[in-house]
């Protein structure tokens, strides 16, 4: 019905940035929220930034003021920019959405994951 492709991952050194892409694709009637995940090593997976259909965002405390999250709604994607980047932001990070793929049907969607390793 509907699937997520991320990109944008990698290795970057501490104090760097990263923007990683998500795009939607498939029978998609209408968006009610997107965003990241991450898991890392040894952790449960937690919320990054979510944005909702109205607009409407909200981050971890631990990225606030230095993650961005942001979509293009032609385009069916969803960004992440990752400024100042810390070692312990090394997870893999996971797109998630809920999406309306027809009126009254929705389903909770996750990406294959993208690998982010900061290095100190």
């Amino acid at each position: 019905q509907v699937q997520l492709v991320e990109s944008g991952g990698g290795l970057v050194q501490a104090g760097g940035s990263l923007e990683l892409s998500c795009e939607a694709s498939g029978s998609i009637f209408r968006t009610v929220a997107q965003g990241w995940y991450r898991q890392g090593p040894g952790t449960q997976r937690e919320l990054v930034a979510t944005i909702n259909a109205g607009g409407a965002i909200d981050y971890a405390d631990s990225v606030k003021g230095r993650f961005t999250i942001s979509r293009d709604n032609a385009l069916n994607t969803v960004y992440l920019q990752m400024n100042s980047l810390k070692p312990e932001d090394t997870a893999v990070y996971y797109c998630n959405a809920r999406i309306y793929y027809s009126q009254y049907s929705w389903g909770e969607y996750w990406g294959q994951g993208t690998q982010v390793t900061v290095s100190s």
